[in-house]
């Protein structure tokens, strides 16, 4: 039995020229000195942000020893084309924000499937966490956006601490006929593989790993790993 009840609600074409990624009610931010300088990494900021000029050099993304530092600006998607999942495999990776001063949560997570990334209609499927204690699983393809598994509570997820911090570890599992996103070492939301992938939904489960991030965040990712065959 699956562990949430999955709904997909394709949006129109149309709503791809639209803010794709949940931005919250602040501004996007413009990161002084911002820029990717990890070695090999790429980014795309989401389409509403991109048609109000924004870039991912209005964030910042670093690699700090074996961590990854973003202070975002515009909701983005990164990746490094050499992390590829293919089969059976598990990507994960630990999420540590520091204080928001925005009125409202903004999330992070990790996405799979991914393909066409530099592109207006991308293809991939990410996980994310809230810092209320929610979280989200959604999928582009074909220019069209669907919510997997609405936004909602689940225990697993780890809420803002009295510091303002928050942190979750995000992962996928795909084995089998099974795609699964753990929070915290539990399972939140579990797929067959029939329902996230085929004609007008995910191209496949193949394909590049990445980090989603919203708007106006600083967070730190850490253990970030794609093991294929697992």
């Amino acid at each position: 039995m699956r562990l949430v009840y999955a709904t997909a609600v394709a949006l129109s074409a149309a709503l791809v020229a639209a803010p794709l990624y949940g931005a919250g009610q602040d501004a996007d931010r413009s990161v002084a000195g911002g820029g990717i300088t990890a070695p090999g990494w790429k980014g795309k900021v989401d389409p509403g942000a991109a048609k109000g000029g924004k870039t991912v050099n209005d964030s910042k993304f670093v690699k700090q020893g074996n961590d990854l530092h973003l202070t975002i600006g515009p909701a983005a998607v990164y990746w490094n084309p050499a992390n590829t999942a293919k089969g059976d495999f598990t990507a994960k990776a630990s999420f540590k924000e520091g204080k928001t001063v925005a009125n409202h949560p903004h999330p992070y997570g990790l996405f799979i499937g991914g393909s066409s990334l530099e592109t207006d209609q991308p293809n991939l499927m990410y996980c994310v966490a809230y810092g209320d204690g929610s979280f989200l699983v959604r999928r582009f393809g074909g220019g069209t956006v669907a919510d997997v598994s609405k936004r909602q509570p689940n225990a697993a997820v780890h809420k803002t601490a009295a510091d303002g911090s928050t942190s979750n570890d995000v992962a996928w599992n795909v084995h089998g006929s099974r795609v699964e996103c753990a929070i915290n070492g539990t399972t939140v939301a579990s797929f067959d593989k029939g329902e996230v992938v085929g004609p007008g939904k995910l191209e496949s489960t193949d394909g590049v790993v990445g980090v989603r991030v919203s708007h106006n965040v600083d967070v730190v990712v850490s253990g970030f790993t794609v093991t294929n065959g697992k």
